[in-house]
């Protein structure tokens, strides 16, 4: 598990999110229906490979805003079906909406086969269902999808539909905003984008996307602008590199005064009326127990964080319209945005006043002011004076006061009405807390038998607190039983174990005052050959995950070493009876940014190992590349090293 730490732990991340997404996707995709046609004969001659299972050649999206926020979105699509895969991608059309202020229209789906015949998709085609998210959400119905199941798609086809989502008296009308990127990937061939809307209303514009001119029409009031883009990509030319640096092409909105924005957002979702008996009662419960006011507003976070069931929709599903406290109180869901209002009820119940926290991409400020750009909502407490603890109750099972390594120290957007008496003034783009709320330590176990045949048996046990626990707690949590073996199995493997996860168990992850455990045990066949000689095997603990080394070019500024991280990792393996083993020396580096040390020894026929790694220090000046450059050498001169086994003549060789 230490090789989470910096690089590495993309591996895991990636690992245990394909398996949740891959899972949800074989349940989302419905595939196509075989054609009865056959198919038509190769040419002779080899092909290229399409680059993309599916090419958009026309991607045309329009826009048009009123001035009391309706709009309408109209999207013709021209796809050129490439390969299977690509029949699979568009098996069935999806569009998200909500059916309380919007509506979806599919008028068109049509099918020009490559044979040279053409379909059009029926109406009965067509379906109109709960978003998978809320089915068990009567409150959240009105999320839906509209889907279209298209069948007889093959390679060589082209698919032509048009979409059209109207809104009208949203939530937040008639206030309206917008966000859009290009495609640089190469999947469209050519991208039409028209804006239509209030000339009032000003449009920021990246640089590396320029519009043509503004047509105007209009005076006063009734003034309107039209945008168009248009963008060719040909699929066999390079990609285009433009670098947007994580900001979007086309950004609007009509609330760009910061100031504006928040009091706006706050109306919908920050708590003003004097709660009602269901808040106070259980707010009365949290006075009867807590004498500590620190102590309440943990009782209050951890109720709201595991005993509400989190909705998992995406930030805005609902047009920032946040439910009545009560009523998500006495449902026992909600969404994030939802979640975070139930705590301000509760905790301005017991006179504490929160501060609600939107969080947007990193390096992007002008997306502050842009709720399309919005992507997760946190509370902020203060805990003593001029000291706010920021807290995410929608992952069900952070610890208190712990957020994702990815938030911690980035700017945020605070949407929390200002000057509320008896509280501090927030700034409106805070910086997030950039330490945890407790040092960060990993402790693994390892406990292992090599038997005569050499099959290795293993069994692994991982004590976290930190980044990782996080990660690992919320993986957990979200995955189904019937699948948890998997995520151990792509965990052994990301620390360097071989072998078969047989088994695998977990500690309570809402058990969030313990650090989390995980153990699973595991069978590698053919560990060893005895038949070989000499036999050297390594020291079966996980290998501790470094911070990258610094490029020799790196003069400047600071390195990042990650947040501070204990590793304490130790581990047996019996050998067969009567095998010798020569143990490699240990090593021991101490520096003022961190430290290491192994151990390693042989007795009778068990061998023993631990390694010792603490980083004390997130950064260091740039001048001290070289004495980085040295220690992280030495600690991976020691994870090569390995022992030396000597096999009794009374081992049978392997047959």
């Amino acid at each position: 598990m230490t090789s989470l730490r910096k690089s590495a732990s993309k591996s895991v991340v990636l690992f245990s999110a394909s398996i949740l997404v891959s899972a949800a996707h074989a349940f989302a995709q419905t595939p196509a229906e075989k054609p009865q046609e056959k198919p038509a004969p190769a040419s002779p001659e080899k092909t290229a490979e399409p680059a993309n299972p599916a090419q958009f050649e026309l991607l045309e999206t329009k826009y048009r805003f009123e001035t009391n926020g309706d709009s309408r979105k109209e999207v013709h699509a021209l796809v050129k079906i490439n390969s299977e895969l690509g029949v699979r991608q568009f098996a069935r059309l999806n569009f998200d909406y909500n059916r309380s202020f919007q509506s979806v229209e599919i008028p068109q789906v049509h099918i020009a086969h490559a044979n040279g015949g053409t379909a059009d998709i029926l109406a009965s085609a067509i379906t109109d269902a709960a978003n998978p998210a809320v089915e068990k959400f009567p409150a959240y119905q009105d999320v839906r999808v509209k889907s279209v199941r298209i069948l007889g798609l093959q390679p060589g086809d082209s698919l032509e539909y048009r979409v059209i989502t109207a809104t009208k008296n949203s939530p937040i009308a008639p206030d309206f905003w917008l966000s859009h990127s290009f495609d640089r990937s190469g999947v469209v061939e050519a991208e039409d984008f028209i804006l239509d809307l209030p000339a009032s209303v000003p449009v920021r514009i990246n640089p590396q996307t320029p519009a043509d001119p503004m047509e105007k029409s209009g005076e006063g009031d009734s003034a309107r602008g039209v945008l168009r883009w248009h963008r060719v990509q040909k699929p066999d030319s390079p990609v285009a590199q433009e670098d947007a640096d994580g900001r979007a092409d086309i950004a609007l909105s009509t609330l760009n005064d910061l100031g504006q924005l928040a009091d706006r957002l706050s109306k919908v979702l920050y708590p003003r009326e004097t709660p009602g008996a269901p808040i106070r009662s259980k707010a009365d419960e949290f006075f009867q127990e807590n004498k500590d006011p620190n102590r309440r507003l943990r009782a209050i976070y951890d109720f709201v964080s595991k005993r509400i069931a989190t909705v998992d929709l995406p930030l805005g599903s609902t047009g920032f319209h946040a439910r009545h406290p009560e009523e998500i109180l006495q449902s026992g869901y909600a969404t994030q945005e939802d979640k975070a209002t139930l705590f301000a009820a509760l905790a301005r119940a017991i006179t504490v006043e929160p501060y609600l926290y939107f969080t947007f991409p990193e390096g992007d400020e002008a997306a502050a002011s842009l709720p399309a750009r919005f992507d997760h909502i946190l509370v902020g407490v203060i805990l003593q004076r001029g000291v706010i603890t920021a807290l995410d109750p929608a992952l069900e099972v952070a610890p208190f006061g712990v957020i994702s390594a990815k938030l911690r120290g980035r700017a945020a957007f605070c949407a929390t009405e200002m000057n509320v008496p008896g509280s501090l003034v927030v700034e409106l783009l805070p910086i997030l807390p950039k330490e945890l709320p407790f040092p960060a330590s990993q402790r693994v176990e390892t406990v292992s038998t090599l038997s005569a045949a050499g099959i290795l048996s293993s069994k692994v046990k991982y004590a976290l607190r930190g980044d990782n626990e996080l990660l690992l707690r919320v993986t957990f949590h979200q995955t189904p039983p019937e699948k948890q073996k998997e995520i151990a199995q792509y965990l052994a493997l990301s620390d360097g174990f071989r072998g078969k996860v047989t088994r695998v168990k977990t500690s309570d992850p809402y058990d969030t005052e313990k650090p989390f455990e995980v153990e699973y045990e595991l069978t590698q066949e053919k560990f060893v050959d005895w038949s070989k000689k000499p036999v050297r095997i390594p020291a079966l603990l996980p290998l501790p995950g470094l911070p990258e080394v610094p490029k020799k070019s790196a003069v400047a500024g600071k390195i990042e070493l990650g947040p501070p991280l204990d590793v304490e990792l130790s581990g047996t393996l019996r050998l067969p009876p009567g095998t010798t083993a020569q143990a490699p020396p240990g090593t021991s580096v101490k520096r003022d940014y961190a430290t290491f040390a192994s151990q390693y020894s042989s007795k009778l026929n068990v061998l023993r190992f631990s390694r010792h790694l603490n980083f004390v220090a997130p950064e260091l000046s740039s001048d001290r590349a070289v004495d980085l450059n040295a220690f992280l050498h030495a600690v991976q001169s020691d994870q090569a090293l390995l022992f030396e086994l000597d096999k009794p003549a009374s081992v049978p060789a392997p047959k």
